[in-house]
Order: C-alpha cells, then sequence, then structure tokens
C-alpha cells in the first residue's frame, strides 16, 4: 500500500530486570505518568515562587504544600482513572469480575475519570488547607498539558486507542489483528489516522503553549478560574474534534453502529469520549465566567 507509515515498533517496555524470579519492567506508559507528575509538579512550584503572577502578588500556596498535594493529586489519577474507565468503558464486564478492578498494570485507565479524581482531591486539599480553590485549579490546568502529551505518545508508542481508517500520507498500519480488521475497506494492509498524536498536539502541546502564553503575555492567574476554564473548554473541543478521527472502543461498535457511537443524533451521534467531554465545555464556560466577573 503506497503513501501510508508502517508503524515503528519500539516496544512497551523500555527495559525488564529479573529478581528472585519475578519480572520487574518499566514501561513507556508508566514513565509518561511518572514524567506527567514530576514535571507537572515541578510548573506548579514555580508558579508558586513567582508571586507578581497571581492576584494582589500573592500566590495561593507555600511552594512546600505543593509537595503534599501531589501525593492527593497521584491518589486521584490512579483511583479516578480506573474507577472512570470500570464505570464508562467496561461496567458489565468489571461487575462480573469485581477482582480485575484493582488491576491497574493490565492497562486501562480513563482521561475523564481521572480528570474527576484530581478535581475531587483539589477541592478536598483546598478546602483543609484553607486554599482559595480557584487559582489552585488554575496551576494545576497550567501543569495538565504536559502530562497529556507524554499520556497519548505512549499510546501511541503501544499501538493502542488508534484512529479510523484511512488513506492519507500520514496514516500509520498498525500491528496486530484488531488494527488491521477494517470491514468495508478495501486498501490492505489496513492504515490508520494516528489519533494519538492528533491528541498529543492539540490537547498537550498547543494547549500547553496557549496556556503559557495567557499567563505570560496576558496575565491569565490574575483573574482567579481565567486559565482554568481555558483548560476545560479548549481539552473538551480537541477531544470532541478527535473523536471524529479515533476507533471508538470495541464494546459500542456493532454492525448497525459501526463507528461505536453511545449517543444517537438522527443520522449523526456522540462517542463516549465526545459525550464525556461535553461538560468539560461547559465548566470551562462556567470558570471563564466566573474570571471575568471576579476581574
Amino acid at each position: 500500500m503506497l503513501g501510508v507509515l508502517n508503524f515503528p515498533d519500539i516496544g512497551n517496555e523500555i527495559f525488564s530486570v529479573s529478581l528472585f524470579g519475578l519480572e520487574f519492567a518499566l514501561r513507556w506508559y508508566a514513565l509518561a505518568y511518572i514524567a506527567g507528575l514530576l514535571i507537572g509538579w515541578r510548573i506548579v512550584v514555580a508558579a508558586m515562587r513567582r508571586p507578581a503572577l497571581w492576584p494582589e502578588d500573592r500566590a495561593p500556596m507555600r511552594p512546600e504544600q505543593v509537595d503534599e498535594l501531589l501525593t492527593w493529586i497521584i491518589l486521584g489519577v490512579i483511583l479516578g482513572g480506573r474507577l472512570g474507565f470500570v464505570l464508562f468503558y467496561q461496567p458489565g464486564h468489571y461487575l462480573a469480575n469485581p477482582l480485575e478492578i484493582p488491576m491497574v498494570w493490565q492497562g486501562g485507565m480513563a482521561f475523564h475519570g481521572g480528570l474527576a479524581g484530581v478535581c475531587i482531591a483539589l477541592v478536598l486539599f483546598a478546602r483543609r488547607h484553607g486554599v482559595p480553590l480557584l487559582s489552585a485549579a488554575d496551576a494545576l490546568a497550567l501543569a495538565t498539558p504536559v502530562g497529556l502529551f507524554f499520556g497519548r505518545i505512549a499510546n501511541f508508542i503501544n499501538a493502542e486507542l488508534w484512529g479510523r481508517p484511512s488513506d492519507l500520507p500520514w496514516a500509520v498500519v498498525f500491528p496486530g489483528y484488531l488494527a488491521q480488521d477494517c470491514p468495508g475497506w478495501d486498501m490492505m494492509p489496513c492504515a490508520r489516522h494516528p489519533s494519538q498524536l492528533y491528541e498529543a498536539g492539540l490537547e498537550g502541546l498547543v494547549l500547553g503553549l496557549l496556556l503559557v502564553w495567557l499567563v505570560r503575555a496576558r496575565g491569565a492567574l490574575r483573574r482567579p478560574g481565567a486559565v482554568a476554564g481555558v483548560f476545560f473548554l479548549g481539552y473538551g473541543l480537541a477531544r470532541i474534534f478527535v473523536e471524529l478521527f479515533r476507533e471508538a472502543d470495541p464494546q459500542f461498535i456493532t454492525p448497525d453502529n459501526p463507528l461505536g457511537h453511545v449517543v444517537h443524533l438522527g443520522g449523526a451521534g456522540l462517542s463516549m469520549g465526545q459525550l464525556l467531554s461535553l461538560p468539560m465545555v461547559a465548566l470551562g464556560l462556567v470558570f471563564l465566567l466566573l474570571s471575568r466577573r471576579r476581574a
């Protein structure tokens, strides 16, 4: 097949070691989580050390408080991401096999669930320590795109969450039976949109650069809620757009519903990712409205 790219089979493990008969491996997905959390933590600490960025020239947290917040965020990401995947994508399977719910090493994390977990953790932390909630949300929003970028790159390396069949010059031939199962697609091998890279570019790189520009050039952190509002709105719109090119999860695909829509609107529909992103768009608009009123 001409005009498409072969998948660069990097392998999902960076390295592995055997100790006492047990195999320990560092995977790209785990490294993406670690790097995203650590770099995000340093971004927030750096922002707290620049009080001129914040309202009344006063940072909402002390740098040492960010260290404690990181623990809360890690718990929110892991618990929320796993429970979100269980509830949103495979509730029937995990209802029948509840002992598999804590087995995160087998894969299965949902961004929207992780985001909900982080939001709950942030609200609890802010109430406990008397931290201004909107400004704290702004700080986390500023740090989140870097984690999204690494996470989507790891999805690509793992050859998962690929897009719909395509004959575009940058379409990728992903390995595996499921990736090559393209009903109604005449060209073989079946190439697909690298939707993971679309998301890395929009949700990670573009959104991250936009937030940095708003902070540095427009003083957005001085208007509590503005950065968080742009993040929620930007991520929601980017995810809704990329879902147009992303293959739906197999449990939603049927012969009568090849695009895997979970909500049908006449001849169109919404995927699970689009449905879960709509509240983020609404939340972003609410945050922006609050920031304007406070300003």
